[in-house]
């Protein structure tokens, strides 16, 4: 009798149970039906495998991996434009910069645990990912034809093209005040000469003719890195010649003419006073409000002049690095990062679709919205808007002419890291440009292996 009660009650149990079951399916598959209802949630199974670019009702999502840097205002309007237009949801996932981030990106490329797009730098850095192997092969597609010709080589292995510029290009160049030029009624300087010049009329004016910044001492590099526009000018084949180990500083004059420029800065007394220990935001300032005329500088810094001095950033302009010759006349440019598709998506043409509105007109203007641009786009036919900066107003003739050169860190992975430190000695008197010329020789030579080339 015990048993047949203990059996009855294990069916009763049972039966409960399965009860409760059916009613848990029946909830489970009306939450799936409501979701959906409402567009999905971005990364369900539905959405995210689908690759008809977003034109059914259910939108597809890509992932994207980017610097900490890179996800600005700008680059978040354009992911609303594409949400919006394309039906296309983003998913931004952030790295951080420099050798860390770089090391990330190399591992998720080797592990096939890449996204479905990838924002990483342009030039050497993108060449040395290999971008054959791990990024699919532009070149048959039109939106790419949108693409000016000076941006094309920072993309671009054995002949193919691999990415889209993400932002605009930006330059390293003298930044000066217009207002102490019009006070001291001085003209933009073509030569080298005509530039030094200039300084002297300005130092008699008790003004600082050149802005010092070493107490961050990468901004002691920016006279020789955008000097290498005169350099390519005059001898076409030194990056090439360079990465191969043959052209080098102490035996190229037109490359060494870049620390002599530094020395002769500093010996004939331009700087501020307090030059080997000043910052980035102390030149910024002096620049801002007219105690310095001149700040060789990357135009990265004018949203930054914008935010903390106002309308002051257009008492701002820019002219490239003189050359000793006045017909070899303009900017060396630090070109955007790039957007590339992962060769493994498996959404690869709602990928396309997301980088033709990226750079179509649609696209450039939602970024403006967000961003002011910190030099001219290399894009063919996007105008810079009313309110740009006046220094990048500036730079647009140099880009409509041809009379720009992406800089040598972008058409050669050899930049040795200790130029910051050697600028900084050659500027402050510790050493000549000859003796730096020939540290920094052997300083790339150390990187070369680094890197795997065969130098002697």
């Amino acid at each position: 009798m015990r048993q047949v009660k203990l059996n009855w009650l294990t069916f009763l149990v049972g039966a409960v149970l399965f009860m409760f079951l059916l009613v848990g399916c029946n909830s489970s598959e009306g939450e799936t039906a409501s979701g959906d209802d409402s567009g999905g949630e971005s990364g369900s199974e539905t959405s995210s495998g689908s690759d008809d670019g977003g034109t059914s009702d259910e939108p597809v999502e890509l992932s994207i991996l980017v610097s900490e840097t890179a996800s600005t205002p700008g680059f978040k309007k354009v992911l609303e434009g594409i949400e919006r237009d394309l039906n296309i949801k983003t998913k931004v996932e952030v790295r951080p910069g420099g050798p860390e981030g770089e090391n990330i990106v190399k591992t998720r490329l080797a592990t096939g645990e890449m996204s479905d797009l990838t924002l990483f730098n342009s030039g050497s850095l993108l060449m040395a990912l290999n971008p054959e192997k791990y990024f699919v092969n532009l070149s048959n597609e039109p939106f790419m034809d949108r693409i000016m010709d000076s941006y094309k080589p920072v993309v671009t292995s054995n002949g193919k093209l691999f990415g889209i510029p993400a932002r605009s290009s930006q330059v390293g160049a003298w930044l000066y005040n217009k207002k102490i030029y019009k006070e001291l009624n001085l003209e933009v300087p073509k030569t080298w000469d005509e530039l030094m010049e200039n300084n002297e009329k300005i130092k008699a004016a008790g003004k600082t003719a050149v802005i010092g910044t070493y107490g961050e001492t990468w901004t002691s590099q920016l006279p020789i890195l955008a000097d290498y526009y005169n350099v390519q000018a005059e001898v076409p084949d030194f990056a090439d010649s360079y990465t191969e180990g043959e052209a080098k500083y102490s035996n190229t004059p037109q490359a060494l003419r870049g620390f002599a420029r530094i020395q002769e800065i500093g010996e004939r007394g331009f700087m501020n006073e307090d030059y080997t220990v000043a910052t980035y935001d102390q030149g910024m300032k002096m620049l801002a409000e007219g105690t310095g005329a001149h700040y060789p500088m990357l135009t990265q810094v004018l949203p930054l002049i914008a935010e903390n001095f106002g309308d002051k950033v257009n008492d701002i302009g820019a002219f490239p690095q003189p050359s000793d010759d006045p017909s070899v006349n303009g900017h060396t440019v630090w070109m955007p990062d790039a957007i590339m598709i992962n060769k493994e998506t498996e959404k690869l043409e709602a990928a396309k679709k997301w980088l033709e509105y990226y750079i179509s007109e649609e696209g450039i203007a939602a970024y403006q919205e967000g961003d002011k641009s910190i030099g001219p786009f290399v894009i063919k036919g996007v105008d810079l808007p009313e309110d740009a900066y006046p220094a990048v107003k500036e730079l647009v003739p140099y880009f409509e002419s041809g009379n720009v050169a992406p800089a040598l860190e972008f058409v050669s992975p050899i930049k040795g890291p200790n130029l910051p430190q050697i600028c900084t000695s050659v500027g402050s008197g510790q050493m000549t440009a000859e003796e730096a010329a020939k540290m920094y020789d052997d300083d790339v030579k150390k990187q070369a292996k680094q890197l795997g080339l065969n130098w002697d």
